[in-house]
């Protein structure tokens, strides 16, 4: 097994205006000055979070799709952030997960937030997602599924060793997101990721940033506190396989199954 490269970006992003963020993603990615196997990008990438899908929605074969593909082809990682999609007549807050070789899956996010009124816009998804990537299985989830620990529990049937969140996560509830991310590491002996975004949105909501990496056991190996920027950090197989080995507790969960 083989230790894995992520990076991930924090930065603000242009209310509804997909070209201006895929070209600012563009310019922070030349400060990548290292290989990486994995890029990860905020939830709805393109448009910050909004309830506007009639006018922002793009289709699976439009151009932030392949802006995707041809961002992972050229850094030979995968890449992953959520974008809103519309397909057979809904829309979707749809997490892309892009290979390489431009084939991709997706995963639309499950738990939508009532606060904003987002199951009135989008359909919510019913199945997780968990790839293999590089002799690591990862689980990516999106913002509001991180309150939600049986949806995110680490299962026998689905086993994962990495669960990372794309967010557009408010600043008055920081507290919340940094106590959960680091919950979801420990309760799931798994690395976890969260990648939010900073600065303010067309709807005025402020957010704080805090994307964090964090290894099994809830401790910190990066912190983006309110930095714009890439960040990038390898994370070490060997480390988690001896945490896990001695620290036995993913056996003695409670069995159950998931239903969408």
């Amino acid at each position: 097994m083989s230790d894995l490269t992520v990076s991930f970006i924090q930065t603000a992003l242009h209310w509804h205006d997909a070209a201006a963020n895929r070209a600012a993603f563009d310019q922070l990615l030349a400060g990548l000055s290292q290989p990486t196997d994995l890029l990860v990008l905020p939830e709805m990438l393109t448009t910050g979070f909004s309830m506007d899908a009639p006018g922002q929605a793009e289709p699976m074969s439009g151009p932030t799709v392949a802006w995707l593909r041809a961002t992972a082809a050229r850094l030979d990682a995968v890449v992953t952030g959520s974008v809103i999609i519309a397909e057979n007549g809904n829309y979707y807050n749809r997490l892309l997960w892009v290979r390489p070789d431009g084939t991709l899956s997706s995963y639309d996010k499950r738990h939508l937030f009532t606060l904003a009124g987002e199951q009135h816009t989008y359909s919510p998804g019913t199945a997780r997602l968990v790839e293999d990537w590089r002799g690591w299985r990862i689980c990516p989830l999106v913002c509001y599924d991180l309150r939600f620990p049986v949806w995110s529990r680490n299962q026998p049937a689905a086993p994962y060793d990495f669960v990372l969140y794309v967010a557009n996560w408010p600043a008055v509830r920081r507290l919340a997101w940094m106590t959960l991310l680091r919950a979801r590491a420990i309760e799931n002996v798994a690395c976890a990721l969260g990648v939010n975004r900073v600065g303010h949105d067309g709807a005025g909501h402020a957010y704080a940033g805090d994307s964090a990496l964090l290894d099994a056991q809830g401790n910190y190996l990066v912190e983006a506190n309110t930095e714009t920027g890439i960040f990038t950090h390898a994370l070490v197989r060997a480390d988690l396989d001896a945490f896990r080995a001695r620290f036995t507790a993913l056996q003695d969960g409670d069995a159950f199954e998931l239903r969408g």
